[in-house]
Parts: structure tokens; sequence; C-alpha cells
């Protein structure tokens, strides 16, 4: 039992480690970074800008379906915050979010007394690029780090991991997105 509890705590402890890392990182990155706003009130676009296109993004990653999931959860966040009008064709946009995902891993960090994961960390690294298309796509803001990681819960008790999975999975795609779409209103 004790091999379990050390077990654990080592992976918390490598959690946590792992965690504060990758916010200090974060925090750098964001820190020396400049650049507009996607989306709001407080939006560096010029008010020209009335357009967005959202290709597909690429998967670089096992997980299937998972670009299709953050794809549509970053065009619904674009579309429910009223600045942009999304389209479907290039030739429509005054700005395109071109995006990939080049990484997606699940961890388990927290356990019951059986030793059974009770919540798990996910965690994505993308590298998403908004350029003005109007403009020969000169890029107005790029990110080939850009990282998101969020612990989610799951129940125990249900027979269905897989149904679990999925729903964590849109969970996170569209809280991916919120933090996609905000980013930029943080950066000056």
């Amino acid at each position: 039992m004790k091999n379990v509890e050390r077990k654990s705590e080592r992976k918390r402890s490598s959690s946590f480690f792992i965690l504060r890392s990758a916010f200090c990182i974060l925090h750098s990155i964001f820190s020396l970074s400049c650049g507009y706003a996607l989306v709001g009130t407080s939006s560096f676009l010029p008010p020209t800008v009335k357009t967005i296109q959202v290709p597909a993004f690429a998967n670089r990653t096992t997980r299937i379906e998972l670009e299709q999931r953050v794809t549509q959860a970053v065009a619904n966040e674009m579309v429910s915050r009223g600045r942009l009008r999304l389209v479907t064709e290039a030739k429509e946009a005054d700005i395109i979010l071109r995006g990939s995902i080049e990484f997606f891993g699940i961890t388990p960090v927290s356990f019951n007394e059986q030793g059974r994961a009770t919540q798990y960390q996910v965690s994505v690294t993308a590298k998403i690029q908004l350029v003005d298309h109007k403009a020969e796509d000169k890029v107005i803001w790029k990110n080939d780090q850009y990282f998101f990681t969020e612990n989610y819960s799951i129940n125990t008790e249900s027979l269905d991991a897989f149904d679990q999975e999925t729903r964590a999975i849109e969970e996170i795609a569209q809280r991916f997105a919120q933090s996609v779409v905000t980013l930029g209103q943080d950066l000056k």
C-alpha cells in the first residue's frame, strides 16, 4: 500500500513540477509577445476586419477526431463573441486563424483508494497563426508552442470509459477554444 502511495505522490510531484514549468514558460512567452486580440471589445484589430475563416486544424497526434472537435469549438467561440462573422471560404475572409495540434496527452493525476484514476490532466500543444488575408496573409499573431492544460474528473462508477473520454475531449476543446480566442486580449 505504501508503494502505491509513494508512486501516487511522485506522480503528483512530477505533475506539479510540469505544470509549474509550463506556467513559467507561458508567462515568459506572453510577457514578451505582442499582437492583436482576436475578438471582443478590447480588440486591436482594425474596425475594417469583419470576417474570419477557421480552416480545420491539422492533427499531428494519434487521437482521432481531435482536430474536428477543436476546430468546431474555436469556430463556435468566434461566433459566440459576436465581433467577427465566421466564413467558410478564404476569399470571403478578412483574417484567417490556422492551427495544428502537435501534441495531445492524458495523464492520471489523482487516484481513489483502489488505485483507480479519478482525475486526469489533458495537455495540448498547438501551433496557431492569425493572418491578415487581405494583406497577402501577413502574420498578425502566431505562437508555435501554444500550451494548454486542464484537469478533468471522471466518474469511477461509470462503466463507459470511452463515453467519458469523449465528453472530456469536448469540454477540453471548448476551454481550449476559449483560451485561444481570448489570448490576444491579454497581449499588449
